[in-house]
């Protein structure tokens, strides 16, 4: 999985693209894309803003408990 910051370039890349007006992104990879609708390329801009909260929002893998009989 990407990690955050990379997801956010990726969703930069589109919005430039959105504004622009044009349909075909290449990102920092060298992956080129093209959309074939303004909605596919909303679709996928509304995929990476959910992706990056729920990155943004990671649990912890794991929780550790300490515990004594208090004498």
């Amino acid at each position: 999985m990407p990690s955050a910051e990379e997801l956010i370039s990726m969703r930069d890349a589109l919005l430039r693209a959105r504004a622009s007006g044009t349909r075909s992104v290449t990102f920092s990879d060298g992956r080129k894309v093209e959309y074939m609708t303004g909605a596919e390329l909303a679709a996928a801009i509304t995929d990476l803003e959910r992706r990056i909260a729920a990155a943004a929002s990671a649990r912890p893998g794991s929780v550790r408990f300490s515990t004594n009989k208090g004498f």
